[in-house]
């Protein structure tokens, strides 16, 4: 049986409505945004292409609007707030909010291992769908999405630490007179589309490693366990 027929297509376009306030006008598009990669190896298209876009339309309109809010931030620290807003676990954040992952199509294998609540999964698809919005509706279209779930972020952004522990820890490598942290992937392991990133970082010949959804994600996790056990040896 086909994933969409008519009927549930248009049923889909009203699911994702109700969640973004964007009503699609493409549906082929729509289809596209909600395919997994498990089961586009099939027959569809997946999001992939659309992630991808996404990714870049998200981190200019966030650009956009850190500009606008904070017209008195140097650059560095427009900067450190645009990567709290688009870093993974936010965007996860969202999608979790929106429920999103109840409307991707997956195979059934990836359904059964926990697909619709995979935090990978969850990131790439609002990635898409942002990527979606924007070629379906445009700038406008998509600024007005993302405006309404990072805006309320960006105003309690005075709360919350800005500092991701990559910078952290070239700071503390440097105010000791060390080398800057050295990252290197040692391992990449699981599926095609949900791969697992592990990266080594050294510092002062003291070397950790750690997991991630994506490249970047497990290099802050490794400088966050790096900072972690550093702390632990200068505590008295």
């Amino acid at each position: 049986m086909e994933p969409y027929s008519e009927d549930s297509i248009l049923a889909l376009t009203e699911k994702v409505f109700k969640i973004s306030g964007y009503r699609f006008q493409d549906h082929e598009l729509l289809k596209t945004a909600v395919t997994h990669p498990s089961i586009a190896a099939e027959r569809y298209a997946s999001y992939e292409r659309l992630e991808f876009l996404g990714d870049a339309v998200l981190g200019l309109v966030v650009s956009e609007m850190l500009y606008t809010l904070f017209p008195d931030d140097s650059e560095g620290l427009l900067t450190k707030k645009r990567i709290a807003l688009v870093r993974g676990s936010k965007v996860v954040e969202i999608a979790q909010s929106l429920n999103l992952g109840n409307i991707l199509l997956m195979s059934k294998g990836e359904l059964t291992s926990g697909g619709i609540s995979n935090n990978s999964n969850l990131e790439n698809a609002l990635e898409a769908l942002i990527g979606a919005i924007y070629v379906d509706g445009g700038l406008e279209s998509v600024r007005h999405f993302i405006l309404q779930h990072w805006k309320p972020l960006a105003t309690n952004l005075a709360d919350t630490p800005l500092q991701d522990a990559k910078t952290a820890l070239q700071e503390w490598a440097q105010g000791h007179n060390f080398a800057i942290p050295t990252y290197r992937l040692i391992n990449k392991s699981g599926l095609e589309h949900a791969p697992v990133f592990t990266v080594e970082v050294t510092v002062n010949g003291q070397r950790v490693h750690a997991t991630g959804c994506k490249k970047k994600y497990a290099e802050i996790a490794a400088a966050k366990l790096m900072l972690e056990k550093v702390t632990k040896q200068n505590d008295p």
